[in-house]
């Protein structure tokens, strides 16, 4: 039985699954790295490779790569990583794993909407975008069953559109983007020092606190009126919110089905579902062994 290895790069840790062409999963791992040791990464990932391979009796039919940053024109290195991951930038990985057939690489965020499009949340969607909600907001978007990538890879950041003209900058340079009003990143700003965690403010909200409800409900609409807009762009069929703060479950999706309900364009009484990631932190490795499968076929 053939099988792929799908790859997901983080800031200290890579997930790896070995997964079967119907997306069964055969085996995963998890390793940390030490981001101050340079290339540490690297040496894992083929570590990682050789012992899923190892594990199966027999090598992998092809392997895929998740990772931060923007991909390259031909899905074979990230191109624009500044600031971390020192050596990943430029690194040709079917080199680097001396594969005999091509390793392909996508943006993180672009990799866990591939998994949760093939066997999560929104299996077998065509038109669906995803958002996830951590420190930022990432996302990623799929039209007519094609990810979207963009002219140099930047297409899906949804994250860092605009809500507020007038609000501070974030780290893209936009005024009051969506991650200013919802990322973890930003939430003792938003509290007025208060809270220091997404975690911590839904906990204040849940036992009633009024000045945590104001801030997290003001949260919440931002992010219900950005995926309203999103909707009105991409003609989504499904929209998949995961990430860290996504956890908060009912306290995050009650109140967010309100809003969009409220600002959505319902032509014909057409609604949009908004559903749970469901591969928590794999969905990168799965998205990357899909590709991978792909370009194997």
């Amino acid at each position: 039985m053939s099988f792929a290895v799908g790859i997901d790069l983080g800031g200290t840790s890579i997930k790896a699954v070995a997964v079967d062409r119907a997306g069964v999963e055969l085996a995963r791992e998890q390793v940390a790295f030490d981001p101050a040791v340079r290339m540490d990464w690297a040496d894992k990932i083929r570590e990682l490779v050789r012992r899923l391979e190892a594990g199966q009796g027999r090598a992998a039919v092809a392997v895929g790569l998740s990772a931060p940053g923007l991909a390259d024109g031909e899905g074979r290195a990230i191109a624009c990583m500044p600031g971390r991951l020192e050596g990943l930038e430029g690194l040709n990985w079917t080199k680097f794993l001396q594969r005999p057939s091509p390793v392909p690489v996508l943006n993180d965020a672009h990799a866990a909407l591939l998994g949760e499009v093939w066997v999560g949340a929104a299996r077998g969607a065509r038109d669906v975008f995803m958002l996830t909600l951590g420190t930022g907001v990432g996302g990623a978007a799929m039209v007519e069953g094609r990810l979207l990538r963009g002219h140099i890879g930047r297409a899906g950041h949804l994250g860092h559109i605009c809500l507020d003209p007038e609000g501070p900058p974030d780290c893209t340079g936009m005024p009051g983007s969506l991650e200013d009003a919802i990322g973890n990143g930003t939430v003792g700003r938003r509290s007025s020092g208060r809270f220091a965690t997404t975690h911590d403010l839904v906990a204040a909200y849940l036992a009633g606190d009024a000045a945590a409800s104001a801030v997290w409900l003001r949260s919440v609409r931002a992010l219900g009126c950005a995926v309203g807009s999103l909707i009105n762009v991409l003609d989504p069929e499904v929209v998949i919110i995961g990430g860290g703060v996504a956890r908060a479950g009912a306290a995050l999706f009650e109140p967010l089905e309100k809003v969009v309900r409220e600002v959505e364009w319902q032509p014909a009484g057409a609604r949009v579902r908004i559903v749970p990631a469901q591969l928590g932190e794999m969905a990168g490795a799965y998205g990357a062994a899909s590709q991978a499968l792909r370009g194997a076929e």
